[in-house]
């Protein structure tokens, strides 16, 4: 299956940093935008694939959906 995401790319001095706000975690550097880009989908990939693993290993407990509320 493939997803569209929205990333962000920051200029900081000689690098490139990304990340993926909907994607928790996915965060990366590269010299050139294609670069980072790679990297990030790379990433993205990575952290995507071992969620749908963790929950295929059977974890099939009785699951709970609540809302949270945090302060930023």
């Amino acid at each position: 299956m493939e997803r569209t995401l929205e990333a962000t790319i920051e200029k900081r001095d000689k690098w490139y940093i990304a990340w993926v706000d909907a994607v928790p975690g996915a965060f990366s550097q590269g010299r050139t935008i294609k670069e980072v880009q790679e990297n990030l989908k790379e990433a993205v990939q990575l952290i995507l694939e071992s969620q749908q693993e963790l929950r295929a290993k059977g974890m099939a407990g009785k699951i709970l959906k609540r809302k949270i509320q945090v302060q930023v």
